[in-house]
């Protein structure tokens, strides 16, 4: 039994793969059943249970586990709990799954969505949940689908397959739909081959696990902390394998730049490589393109930069 057993505990369980606004939505219906003085915990596997049963099938996942936790947090939950799904726990009838959660979280209610399931073969459906949470005194609250509306005005529900299936068509300005917030490549600045410094156009190659868009340029922001300050530059970042210099690796980097297009200067302590940044996507800007010479591959990067400063109002 918890140790919070006096405390109104909302309990949710899921993947919560990039905490979209869905997921979001969980959270505030939990928030509202136990008050602030209540706790909201969330159970969220990691890594996906399709890594034990079937990898080949399990889904990139959004953004690292790390970034996921703490979305969870800033978005109101108390405690993040990371539920290594393992043979033996995947194994787990619905009800004897349940009882094992009822028994270490004392929940007083378990707030899922519409489209919840656990328990082996993933058995259990939201209404089994609520008839064994009833035959157990506690309450639950299923939530219905989080509809947005997407550019094409097409309206659609929230989820992390839709968010993942955008990032991957190139379509971030969607994705920001789905996720409430830009979609962002957070990691560290590491050597790269140094061919921007040869035109003048020195980029920042970006080590990340979070999910790559597809190739391509896009509009966006650089954002880091130096020396206690936060820096949000504008950025053109290029995603894909770079075929112009033959490259052959896909990797995220970007150009920062001023408002005026002009390149952008970093503090003069700031260090080379090895420092945290992320990137966050705002628009699609083109697709990736092999040019004939760095020449015109300079020339339609100065375009790019032009088109960013132009779509993002600086």
């Amino acid at each position: 039994m918890s140790d919070s057993s006096n405390m109104l505990t909302a309990l949710s369980i899921g993947n919560y793969d990039a905490v979209h606004l869905g997921h979001q939505m969980l959270i505030q219906r939990a928030r509202s059943h136990v008050g602030a003085a209540g706790r909201v915990v969330i159970l969220t596997f990691h890594p996906h249970p399709m890594e034990v049963l079937n990898t080949s099938q399990a889904p990139h996942p959004i953004e690292p586990f790390q970034i996921r936790k703490q979305r969870l947090l800033d978005a109101g939950a108390d405690e993040v709990v990371e539920l290594i799904p393992t043979p033996e726990l995947l194994a787990q009838e619905p009800d004897q799954f349940l009882d094992d959660i009822i028994e270490q979280y004392d929940p007083t209610i378990i707030v899922e969505g519409h489209d919840f399931h656990f328990g082996k073969r993933r058995a259990g459906t939201p209404e089994l949940l609520t008839k064994l949470c009833e035959d157990r005194g506690i309450q639950t609250d299923i939530l219905g689908p989080v509809q947005i509306t997407l550019t094409d005005q097409s309206i659609v529900t929230a989820s992390s397959s839709l968010t993942r299936w955008l990032i991957t068509q190139g379509r971030v300005r969607d994705a920001a739909y789905t996720l409430g917030r830009s979609h962002e490549l957070t990691g560290t600045v590491v050597q790269g081959q140094q061919l921007g410094r040869t035109i003048n156009i020195p980029t920042i190659n970006l080590d990340t696990d979070s999910l790559l868009p597809a190739d391509g340029v896009y509009a966006g922001h650089a954002r880091f902390t130096h020396n206690n300050q936060e820096h949000r530059v504008l950025a053109a970042i290029n995603v894909g394998s770079r075929p112009t210099v033959q490259g052959i690796t896909r990797r995220a980097e970007a150009h920062l730049i001023n408002n005026d297009t002009s390149q952008w200067s970093p503090p003069k302590d700031l260090p080379e490589y090895e420092w945290p940044c992320t990137l966050e996507l705002t628009g699609w800007v083109r697709d990736q393109v092999k040019f004939g010479s760095l020449e015109t591959l300079k020339q339609q990067i100065r375009r790019d930069c032009s088109r960013i400063c132009e779509t993002l109002s600086c």
